[in-house]
């Protein structure tokens, strides 16, 4: 069932998932015992990323930006930038990865010149989450799909170029648990929109304010606020605008079979005030996910759309995603003791 979250957490609450159950092994005589748990305490040092005074050691992030040679996109859609924790260029490392979409009118900047990147600063400064790479993506106004002309193939050059090129120049944990997706408005449908299609690539996604919309009215309004999202809408799903391709790529049409990515971590909340009325689209992802038993999080909270609202709230799904990351973390410790204990 959906956890319903009321208001905002509080800052020092880390509300802990359960995980899933273990194997199931013969009781070990007292010194595989005692090897079990040596292994165990010493994988976990190694692999659970670093929190508290750790973090706190890392310092801010900094911004790496470049292109990606693609085949698929041209310039600026392959601008890139990456937000690295403090302590990279000192460490061998690797760490958990998060990508960030951006919403319309943004691109691989926003991150740091709306707000972003001080708030992930502010959450490793006081050792709410520890390091963890931030890739940012430019995405245009593509909504992070491959557009119904053909033209731009988006989530093709995300899966295909995008992920193996950060994996592969970047000290990653290239492991779909410890990879995260996370967006904002036309980045939280595209966030929502890539992990449910491609589950074997991301253990979790959070998405805040998404650009979450049912059916259109037929006929489809030429003014007024279905006439701003016929309009921006065109680029990626047709001139004049193709229902059913933009259906089949919707999050709620997705949500209807959560078969297609079960075990993703998800997260997603929106403000009640949203003037864009994605609050309505996001209630109703909450009702089909609840409707098919899928777990998630979810929560309708005091604010309106845009940065003010991420000002107030993209702490929490940070906090997610570290979260996820931590589980990931100790999965991987726990199956590695096991397996030398046996």
């Amino acid at each position: 069932m959906n956890k319903i979250l009321e208001g905002r957490p509080h800052p020092k609450e880390d509300p802990k998932a359960a995980l899933g159950p273990g194997r199931q092994f013969r009781r070990p005589r007292p010194w595989r015992a005692a090897g079990a748990a040596l292994v165990l305490i010493v994988a976990t040092v190694c692999l659970q990323p670093a929190t508290g005074r750790a973090a706190e050691g890392s310092g801010p992030t900094t911004l790496d930006c470049g292109q990606i040679p693609s085949k698929l996109v041209s310039a600026p859609l392959n601008n890139y930038c990456v937000a690295l924790p403090g302590g990279y260029s000192a460490s061998s490392a690797r760490y958990p990865v998060m990508y960030f979409l951006h919403g319309m009118f943004e691109d691989e900047q926003s991150w740091a010149e709306r707000g972003g990147k001080a708030i992930l600063d502010a959450l490793l400064a006081k050792g709410q989450v520890g390091p963890f790479i931030v890739v940012l993506p430019n995405a245009g106004k593509t909504f992070y799909v491959n557009s119904f002309d053909g033209k731009v193939r988006y989530e093709d050059y995300f899966v295909q170029e995008i992920i193996p090129y950060i994996d592969q120049h970047y000290r990653t944990i290239a492991k779909p648990a410890s990879r995260g997706i996370f967006g904002i408005s036309m980045g939280g449908y595209g966030a929502l929109h890539l992990a449910m299609r491609h589950p074997d690539l991301f253990g979790s996604v959070s998405a805040q304010s998404a650009a979450l919309l049912p059916k259109f009215p037929d006929p489809l309004p030429s003014t007024g606020r279905w006439g701003f999202y016929a309009r921006v809408l065109q680029e990626p799903f047709g001139s004049p605008l193709n229902e059913s391709y933009f259906d089949a790529n919707n999050p709620l049409t997705l949500a209807e079979h959560p078969e297609a990515f079960e075990g993703l971590k998800m997260y997603f909340d929106c403000g009640k005030e949203d003037r864009y009325g994605f609050n309505e689209g996001n209630a109703l992802l909450d009702q089909v996910l609840s409707s098919k038993s899928f777990p998630h999080q979810f929560a309708l909270r005091e604010g309106n759309h845009g940065w003010s609202y991420e000002d107030m709230y993209m702490q929490d799904a940070l906090l997610f995603e570290w979260q996820g990351f931590g589980q990931a973390s100790k999965s991987a410790a726990a199956g590695g003791a096991h397996g030398r204990s046996k």
